[in-house]
């Protein structure tokens, strides 16, 4: 399977992930022009992860991300669907495990908060995702979440769904194991909802106080969200 198609078949985005983790994170630094370092940096400031803490990383990847959020002192475990992504970060010093992010293999309330870069996106249910990350959160723990949206300046939107559909799966080919991953990464964010409409998404999950800020003018946001005490 080279690519998972817009209803995000589990196995097939699995298998997708798998025949992109070789070069995934390089192939990531190319497209975003090495904005994907600061997307990361800024979704752990969102997070503030404490010494002591135990946080969620999911869609983690190779665990570039999970090194990120543990430098805090918090224990951080990397979590993803693609054993093939885990693999490709087994150098890395961070627990990490096989899930699904709708059947998640923790009990209730593990973790003081949850995070998810660029991989809600993926799910085949994005509402019961959130509520399955709620579960396994403690009352008054913290969700963020770092995803594409929708830029806010209309001049830049339309440059930007220009480099998106047609350049961007042109530029992954010049460095991915699997370019055509990347016409799915094109056309699941053009299918995705915009930052209020995500904003309801997880409110409509149960989490509280939901917020967001705009990142590469609203090509990537960043939700935050408590989950509420009682």
């Amino acid at each position: 399977m080279s690519r998972a198609g817009l209803d995000k078949n589990p196995r097939e985005v699995a298998a997708m992930f798998d025949g992109v983790a070789r070069r995934y994170d390089l192939t990531n630094t190319v497209i975003s022009f090495g904005q994907d370092r600061r997307w990361r940096h800024v979704t752990r400031d969102a997070l503030q992860p404490k010494a002591g803490e135990r946080i969620l990383d999911l869609a983690a990847g190779s665990g570039v991300s999970t090194v990120e959020f543990g430098r805090s002192g918090a224990w951080c475990v990397a979590a993803d669907l693609s054993v093939g992504m885990l693999q490709a970060g087994r150098h890395r010093e961070v627990p990490m495990v096989a899930a699904d992010a709708l059947r998640l293999p923790f009990a209730d309330e593990s973790f003081d908060a949850v995070t998810i870069m660029f991989g809600l996106r993926n799910l085949t249910d994005t509402v019961a995702g959130l509520r399955e990350m709620a579960r396994v959160v403690r009352p008054g723990g913290r969700l963020v979440v770092c995803e594409f949206s929708t830029p806010t300046w209309k001049p830049f939107r339309s440059l930007y769904m220009l480099y998106v559909m047609r350049i961007l799966p042109l530029v992954a080919g010049t460095v991915a194991s699997n370019p055509d991953a990347y016409t799915y990464l094109a056309e699941s964010i053009r299918d995705w909802p915009d930052q209020k409409a995500l904003a309801g998404k997880i409110a409509e999950a149960g989490w509280s106080e939901v917020a967001w800020r705009d990142l590469t003018n609203g090509a990537v946001a960043v939700h935050r969200a408590l989950k509420p005490e009682s």
